[in-house]
Formats: C-alpha cells, sequence, structure tokens
C-alpha cells in the first residue's frame, strides 16, 4: 500500500497492484486491493496470478483466477493482469478468452508470460484476436533495450489494435532510446522506481523491503516527458 500511494504522489499514471514481488508477483489480498482503491485516484491494475514460477496452470489454479477476477471486479478496480500458456509454450486462448469475458468491461493486460511463448507473432496475433488491450513485454530478452528489435517488431504487428507497453530494466538513463526505437509512448517500471531497505539483522530472516521513492518516479516521469515530445 506504502507503495503504490508513493506511486501516485510521484505523477504515477497508474500502479499494478501485486504480492510477493519476490517471485516477480502475485495476486494481492482482497483487503489490500480494497484499501488501494479507497486511496488511489490513479488507475488500479490488479494481478491475477495464484502462484509463482511457471505459467501453466492446474484446473484448481484457474478456478482460483476466476474467482480473484470476480473479487477485482467488485472491488472497482480498473483493470486486471494476467497470462496463462499451455506447457508446449503457447497461448491458452480459451482460457485466456474465458478471464476476458470475466474481466469485462475492465481493462485487461497480458503479462510477461508472453516473454517465454514459442512463437511471438502468433501468440500476438491470438492476443489481438481476444481484444486484449495491452501487452507487457521485454520483447524475450533480459530487458526492454536488449529486446528493443523484438518489441519494435511487435509494435508495427500490433498497427494500433493492442498497446505494447515495455518492462524490464527500463531507467531514465536508456527510455529515450527505447522510446526512440520502438515508438511507443508508456512503459512499465518496478525496480529503477524503488529503494531498498533492510529493516533486521539478516541473519534472522530476509531483512529486504522495497518501497517506491517518489522522487525517483518524478525523476523517470520527467525524462519520459521529453522523451515524448522530442520522439522522432
Amino acid at each position: 500500500m506504502e507503495s503504490a500511494i508513493a506511486a501516485q504522489i510521484g505523477g504515477a499514471d497508474r500502479v499494478e497492484l501485486c504480492a510477493n514481488l519476490n517471485e516477480d508477483g502475485t495476486t494481492p489480498s482482497a483487503g489490500m486491493i480494497a484499501l488501494a482503491r479507497q486511496s488511489l485516484q490513479i488507475g488500479l491494475h490488479v494481478m491475477i496470478r495464484p502462484r509463482g514460477g511457471d505459467f501453466f496452470y492446474s484446473d484448481f489454479e484457474f478456478t482460483i483466477m476466476q474467482k480473484d477476477i470476480a473479487v477485482a471486479k467488485e472491488l472497482g478496480v480498473d483493470g486486471v493482469v494476467f497470462g496463462i500458456l499451455k506447457t508446449d509454450r503457447t497461448l491458452d486462448v480459451a482460457r485466456t478468452r474465458r478471464l476476458v469475458e470475466l474481466a469485462r468491461p475492465l481493462a485487461v493486460t497480458f503479462h510477461r508470460a508472453f516473454d517465454v511463448v514459442a512463437d511471438p507473432q502468433r501468440a500476438l496475433a491470438e492476443l489481438i484476436g481476444l481484444r486484449i488491450d495491452r501487452l507487457l513485454t521485454s520483447g524475450q530478452a533480459q530487458t526492454a533495450l536488449q529486446g528493443l528489435p523484438a518489441i519494435t517488431r511487435l509494435v508495427q504487428q500490433a498497427a494500433g489494435r493492442l498497446q505494447i507497453m515495455p518492462a524490464s530494466g527500463i531507467n531514465p538513463q536508456n527510455i529515450r532510446q527505447i522510446i526512440y526505437g520502438s515508438g511507443i509512448s508508456d512503459i512499465h517500471v518496478g525496480s529503477a522506481v524503488t529503494i531498498i531497505k533492510n529493516t533486521i539483522p539478516a541473519e534472522l530472516f530476509s531483512s529486504i523491503r522495497r518501497s517506491v521513492d517518489p522522487p525517483k518516479v518524478q525523476e523517470l516521469l520527467k525524462v519520459l516527458s521529453q522523451s515524448r515530445e522530442t520522439s522522432p
């Protein structure tokens, strides 16, 4: 909650609310979602992910995802974020369609499960056919900068039918290159706007707590705004 509010103070347009960031994010509790909705005036998008690890979900886990979407809708969020694949690393079209149907009229983002699909062009075409609003991707690379050529190809293939949002390793030093190279206008950031706090002796328990730092958000947004204005 503190980080969500800090992101708003820093000027972010929206937040992706998650639990367990050490596992790259899972579904937050209903209590956290409710308090976030009460506290935030910016867009609130909620991660729908029952566990960390891969994106091949059991029937029980898929049922949990459906119920979590229903809860998020009841609590008044603006969008949901999920990704679901088959074990052959293709998009699970049938299950994705079901989640999209449950989520509407909320905005739907397909997250970085996309970055492990075997055929990204095919998967993107399927997401467009499912009328997904936004795709979060690093271009199947470790960082968005490394995956910039692939991100650019995805932007060209999407042709405005789906928003491509780069993620991973984006910071004030490389925003311009990413925007100029791909033609995108929105970015997804995490580590670039966070600070780490050590709260207890590390030998007892994990002492790391990450928190969003409003001045870092402001710095990033300033560079982003300048980059948008000067983009070719």
